[in-house]
C-alpha cells in the first residue's frame, strides 16, 4: 500500500458510508487477495487490530472468529465470500457495530492533532 492509498483508505474508514467501509473492510482482511476470507486471515486482522487498540476485549480472538463464522459462513464452506460478507454484516447488528467500532480510528486522528494527551 502506498502512501496515497493509505489517506483513501483512512479517509474512507473516517468519512465513508457504511458499504464502502464495509467493501473496504472485506479487502483489509482478504489477506491473500483470494477474494474469500479465511479464518485465519479474520483472526491475524482482529488479533492485529486488538494489540493497536490497546482496547481489553470480553470476547477472545479466536472465539470472535468462531461466532463470525457461525454466523455468516451460510454455506459452511470456511470461507466468507464477498457476498456472505457484505449480507452478514449488514444483517447484525452486532457485528456490524463491532467491526465499524475496531476499525474506528478517530482516536488516533485526535491524537495526531493534539486533541488528547
Amino acid at each position: 500500500m502506498d502512501f496515497m492509498e493509505y489517506v483513501a483508505a483512512l479517509s474512507l474508514v473516517l468519512k465513508g458510508e457504511v458499504q464502502q467501509k464495509l467493501r473496504w473492510y472485506f479487502k483489509l482482511y482478504d489477506v491473500d487477495g483470494s477474494g474469500c476470507i479465511n479464518r485465519d486471515e479474520l483472526l491475524l486482522i482482529i488479533t492485529s487490530i486488538r494489540a493497536i487498540n490497546g482496547t481489553p476485549n470480553e470476547v477472545s480472538a479466536e472465539d470472535f472468529a468462531d461466532m463470525v463464522f457461525d454466523k455468516i459462513d451460510t454455506n459452511g464452506d470456511g470461507e466468507l465470500s464477498y457476498d456472505e460478507f457484505m449480507g452478514g454484516i449488514q444483517n447484525d447488528e452486532m457485528l456490524l457495530r463491532t467491526l465499524t467500532h475496531s476499525l474506528d480510528l478517530s482516536h488516533i486522528v485526535q491524537r495526531i492533532q493534539g486533541d488528547v494527551p
